[in-house]
């Protein structure tokens, strides 16, 4: 089974300055961090506010994903991976 997002929750985790998403490989739970500075790549007129970071998020959810599938392809066997503006 291919790498799916069913879940469309996400939150903004200012400790670490990255939106939380998660996606799903068959019964494997996958968590994604997307670093605030990739999605300023992507929605250049971001600001660094948690609602506007959150809007960003949804606003480039379809790159966001085709990111995330190439870099869990490219590095299965952990659970935890992080989307830098490298990843765009």
């Amino acid at each position: 089974m291919a790498l799916a997002f069913p879940n469309p929750s996400r939150s903004y985790d200012s400790t670490v300055n990255c939106v939380r998403f998660s996606g799903h490989d068959s019964a494997i739970e996958v968590s994604f961090f997307v670093e605030v500075r990739a999605l300023e790549k992507l929605y250049p007129e971001l600001m660094q506010l948690e609602p506007e970071i959150l809007d960003a998020f949804d606003t480039q959810i379809g790159k966001i994903h085709d990111a995330a599938i190439k870099v869990y392809a490219k590095n299965k066997g952990t659970y935890v991976y992080t989307l830098s503006p490298d990843s765009f």
